[in-house]
């Protein structure tokens, strides 16, 4: 990272980082857990449990209760195989849940899920705070440039291909150095996105675990989070009930992975991620809390603190 970039992001790696969303600011002090609001018919974990608006609103309310930060609601699965979904049937499933949500819990920065800026842009003006772009802008050009006239939070995921192929291994080729080209990857979408005019201070990257990667890239990659967190950017995971979960405990049910999510979670947290996007909340708020009363006091303790 050359230059200017580079001493910038040197500057954020020494203080407390902050996440501007519109019209608020999230202080990155502490882990933040952001909960799934699933409104697709065939999520590969919860699909069809909150597709009304009030069944979501349940949802999150419980949530919310267990210690959330923010909500991410999502109308379009990536789950391998998954159709794609057309945007008009994407905003049918979101919008009426977003505003739902917006007015029952006007104080919580919500997150809309989706890869297509027509979809993006209707959601913000139904109170959603930033978009979760798990392409990581690549599928829709417009994307970055809306979210910067925004002013919305942008989350950027390493991902490779379709919607349809990211949740596969048909992309999962890698050389001798998987977390490097992840790094390379999403730095090529950072640049993008802040070429478009999206603040610095308004950027999360994610290094899309179990997109495009199999188990093995994507215990590298969070072994080596310091290389993706390095690019001076806050850091978001989610490997909530993910397919590497059950290939690394033997659970089958994703429903019943919340534990196997925690422990990768927990370990992300102590290598600088520090946002979790996740199904569980209660485990995540509990045990992310306690790993934090460790972390934080490291990082008090030397002087400065990381993302």
């Amino acid at each position: 990272m050359p230059g200017e970039a580079a001493a910038d992001a040197a500057r954020r790696l020494t203080t407390t980082a902050v996440w501007r969303l519109r019209d608020r600011v999230v202080l990155l002090d502490r882990p933040i857990v952001m909960g799934v609001v699933n409104v697709t018919p065939d999520s590969f974990s919860d699909g069809g449990d909150f597709f009304s608006p009030d069944a979501a609103v349940e949802r999150a309310g419980r949530m919310l209760a267990e210690g959330a930060d923010m909500l991410d609601i999502g109308g379009e699965s990536t789950r391998p195989g998954a159709a794609p979904v057309p945007a008009a049937e994407e905003l049918r499933r979101v919008r009426p849940v977003i505003e739902a949500l917006h007015a029952s819990f006007p104080d919580v920065p919500l997150s809309i899920d989706t890869v297509k800026s027509e979809v993006a842009r209707a959601a913000l003006a139904a109170g959603a705070h930033l978009v979760n772009d798990v392409s990581g802008g690549r599928l829709d050009p417009v994307m970055t440039a809306m979210c910067a006239a925004a002013g919305a939070g942008l989350v950027l995921m390493h991902s490779r291909g379709a919607v349809a192929e990211m949740a596969s291994y048909a992309l999962a080729d890698y050389g001798n150095d998987v977390v490097g080209e992840v790094v390379a990857e999403l730095a090529t979408r950072v640049d993008a996105a802040r070429r478009a005019g999206v603040a610095a201070e308004s950027l999360v990257v994610d290094p899309g675990i179990g997109f495009a990667k199999r188990t093995v890239h994507s215990l590298a990659v969070l072994a080596d989070l310091p290389r993706v967190t390095a690019l001076g950017y806050p850091v978001m995971v989610g490997v909530s009930r993910k397919r590497l979960i059950g290939e690394i405990t033997g659970v089958s049910d994703p429903g019943e992975r919340a534990m196997g999510t925690v422990g990768l979670h927990v370990a992300a947290l102590t290598r600088g991620a520090r946002v979790f996007r996740v199904h569980d909340v209660r485990e995540h708020r509990q045990a992310l809390d306690a790993a934090w009363a460790v972390v934080g006091n490291r990082e008090a303790g030397s002087g400065h603190r990381e993302q």
